[in-house]
């Protein structure tokens, strides 16, 4: 049979008994142990005299009262002081037990250590705040992205050379996008690594949505800046970077179609994927084409009726249209559609920094295609054509 003073003695969790009037009867040496000292040592004080001051005036605003309140309570954070100083932070359950007339007999207090589960707690904060100082920094620079620009070129056409010729205006302007870009990766990088590391730790419900929340944040904001960078080489003469192989391209829009499934559940979204071929293309970069289209039609499109992708394989090209019913876009907003920082509406929020469709054109020209629109009575299509 298992001995109950062994258990006790040394249990994985601290144990104290106070009298009814908060002084030390009884002590495990698994406490003693943890704050390095003997058990004997401990008898006499009062538990108040093991806090830190903050724990201290918690013990008399909320620890006792509780208390005495209703006799117990679960899961109190607090921390113990050591002979030597140090600090140990722990988990506190405490629960009373009365005599028959109501009388306060002792309190039995169960104690964990909680020093990794703080440190968790922190690291989980530090992360969130760093994550929305980021997207607040990125939502700044989606206002103000512009004008910024123009701030910082303006300044140093004063300080250096004074007036430039146009080109060369231009030229430093899309500079100056790129160096910002780049700029912006490097706290995004730390943010994201950051998610991995609490990502593989214990979480709570909570700590789960919170993680997911600051995930798809940075998602957004690497999205943003890969955009601006596209931007940047496509103002360069440049174009789009592609990296093309040999591709499963219905593969690749099965995976568009169902992400965005996923993100927007509620909407129908239908797709024909006919290509029976391998294609010679950048899978990433026609997913990122076809999955702007497709975030546009269920932007715009009537809520109640299904977006459609259709996608075929021609003798000489491939056929890939996104559609949707609704109303149809006006010849003013149509022929601005593949403009950067032009958006359809004037919502912000909505539309972000109206750089989809204009990288989506870009892409299809990098292919050696075309991005066509049409728009008429209740329906609208884009129509992305590929040589192959």
């Amino acid at each position: 049979m298992e001995d109950l003073d062994d258990l006790y003695e040394n249990a994985p969790c601290g144990y104290v008994s106070l009298a009814a009037d908060g002084v030390i009867v009884k002590v495990n040496r698994t406490l003693a142990g943890w704050l390095g000292t003997q058990s004997f040592e401990l008898l006499g004080k009062r538990f108040y005299d093991l806090l830190n001051v903050p724990g201290k005036i918690f013990y008399e605003t909320h620890f006792a009262p509780l208390l005495r309140m209703q006799g117990y309570f679960n899961e109190v954070a607090l921390d113990l002081v050591g002979p030597d100083g140090r600090k140990l932070p722990v988990l506190a359950n405490a629960a009373e037990r009365r005599s028959s007339d109501g009388g306060v007999q002792f309190t039995r207090i169960t104690l964990f250590q909680a020093a990794d589960r703080r440190r968790y707690e922190r690291d989980l904060v530090d992360a969130k705040n760093a994550a929305d100082r980021a997207r607040r920094e990125l939502e700044d620079l989606n206002r103000t992205l512009e004008e910024r620009v123009d701030a910082g070129i303006a300044e140093r056409l004063q300080l250096e050379q004074g007036l430039l010729a146009e080109k060369e205006v231009a030229r430093l302007r899309e500079q100056f996008v790129a160096i910002l870009g780049h700029d912006l990766r490097n706290p995004l990088a730390s943010i994201s690594g950051g998610l991995n590391i609490l990502s593989r730790e214990p979480q709570t419900d909570k700590a789960r949505r919170v993680l997911t929340m600051m995930s798809q944040s940075t998602e957004r904001m690497s999205s943003l800046i890969r955009d601006m960078l596209d931007l940047a080489r496509c103002r360069a003469g440049q174009g789009i970077a592609i990296n093309p192989n040999p591709t499963d391209l219905r593969a690749v829009l099965e995976q568009v179609v169902h992400e965005l499934q996923t993100a927007h559940p509620g909407r129908d979204i239908q797709s024909s994927l006919d290509i029976g071929i391998e294609v010679r293309c950048d899978g990433g970069r026609v997913a990122q084409l076809v999955s702007n289209l497709l975030g546009n039609a269920l932007a715009h499109g009537a809520p109640d009726r299904p977006v459609k992708v259709v996608a075929a394989s021609a003798l000489n090209e491939i056929l890939i249209t996104v559609a949707n019913e609704g109303k149809p876009i006006p010849k003013h907003v149509k022929d601005h559609l593949f403009e950067p920082f032009f958006r359809v509406t004037s919502s912000a929020e909505k539309q972000g920094l109206g750089l989809g469709l204009f990288i989506s054109y870009e892409i299809a020209r990098s292919h050696g295609g075309r991005l066509e629109v049409h728009s008429d009575d209740n329906h609208t299509a884009f129509l992305f054509r590929m040589p192959v």
